[in-house]
């Protein structure tokens, strides 16, 4: 048994970074889809309008947990960390215009899909667009540091 816990634990430790963007990601999907379901369902608002707010829902939690858990990001100046910020909701937006929002109205609006349907398939979009961006623009580690 101690065996196979080392070699689960050797497998996270090198492939933590992924793991941990699944866990989170898939986290920052759960606080997207039931702020949905709370803005469309429970208050009634429009379906795009309700998108886009659980999208800001999920950029919100996401950024908090990627800088945290998942990229380990250090900024040790307000210049730095106001960077990186503004960078992940730049790319963020890019990501929910494309994908959360632009495809979803698509999908919903021109081709009547049903939404559930429709945020599920977005929302896989989303995570794979996000990871790229941020492993290679918003959380990079710049070249010497670790």
């Amino acid at each position: 048994m101690n065996k196979i816990l080392k070699e689960i634990k050797e497998l996270y430790l090198k492939y933590k970074e992924v793991i941990n963007y699944l866990i989170f990601g898939g986290l920052a999907t759960v606080v997207n889809f039931i702020s949905y379901f709370v803005f469309a369902r429970l208050i009634g608002l429009d379906e795009v309008i309700s998108s886009g707010l659980s999208w800001l829902c999920s950029v919100l939690f996401a950024y908090i947990t990627n800088k945290l858990f998942v990229f380990d990001s250090k900024t040790e100046t307000a210049k730095a960390f106001l960077k990186e910020m503004i960078s992940f909701f730049l790319a963020r937006i890019v990501s929910g215009a494309l994908c959360d929002v632009g495809t979803f109205a698509l999908m919903v609006r021109v081709f009547h899909i049903n939404d559930i349907f429709a945020k599920i398939v977005t929302q896989v979009m989303v995570v794979i667009v996000n990871y790229f961006f941020s492993k290679l623009i918003v959380f990079r580690k710049k070249k010497g540091v670790q």
